[in-house]
């Protein structure tokens, strides 16, 4: 006897939420890395790495598989990993099982790690629109500055440190822009808040559901 499928009912964008989630955490750690620990202490974002910018960015990278989105998926799963990932080690740095010496690198060579596979999805993303390009560029800037500053041993708020800082900054800006445009526009159901045509002009339309109507670009 054949059963008829019923449909899966469509989600709603969790895009916004990811970007959101990343923007926030990266404002907070960059005002740290610019401004230095007496301004803005390192563990003001420890809370907001773990439950905002880890666990509910990962969460919406799960969803974007849901939603067949392999960029969106791979992007918001990978940097919820990577906010989880630093809490992580910055808790073991307070309970003092990392020796001092060994912060610095160790960060240094975490920050390459992103580095390389935020090269690839620069790249792609230039199959998405303008503003997620401006974010992964931006993001590009700042974790080479920070690796850089790691391995030059340059405190919070001074050196190349401080500048990849500044560059974090604006960001927690970009994410921001395109995490705004992705609520109205969704709320909208059209696109109000501009975020771009894609850069490599002949990305496919079957990228994800939401290709009929522009939300954050993903």
């Amino acid at each position: 006897m054949a059963v008829d499928a019923k449909p899966i009912p469509p989600l709603a964008d969790p895009a916004p939420l990811g970007l959101g989630a990343f923007a926030l955490t990266t404002f907070i750690l960059s005002a740290h890395n610019a401004f230095g620990a007496k301004t803005v202490p390192l563990l003001a974002f420890f809370g907001f790495g773990l439950f905002y910018g880890g666990l509910a960015q990962f969460m919406a990278g799960m969803f974007e598989f849901r939603n067949k989105n392999v960029f969106g998926a791979t992007a918001f799963t990978t940097y919820g990993g990577f906010w989880l990932g630093l809490s992580a080690f910055v808790a073991l740095v307070v309970l003092g099982k990392v020796p001092a010496a060994d912060v610095a690198p160790s960060l240094g060579w975490i920050l390459v790690a992103f580095a390389i596979f935020n090269t690839y999805m620069l790249l792609w993303s230039t199959r998405v629109s303008a503003a997620v390009f401006a974010v992964f560029l931006t993001l590009e800037v700042t974790e080479i500055l920070l690796a850089i500053g790691n391995f030059n041993k340059d405190a919070a708020g001074a050196g190349v440190t401080a500048l990849g800082g500044y560059v974090g900054l604006i960001t927690a800006a970009t994410a921001w822009y395109a995490s705004a445009a992705g609520v109205v526009n969704g709320m909208a159901g059209r696109p109000v808040v501009p975020v771009g045509n894609p850069l490599w002009a002949d990305a496919p339309p079957s990228a994800g559901p939401r290709t009929q109507v522009p939300s954050a670009g993903y």
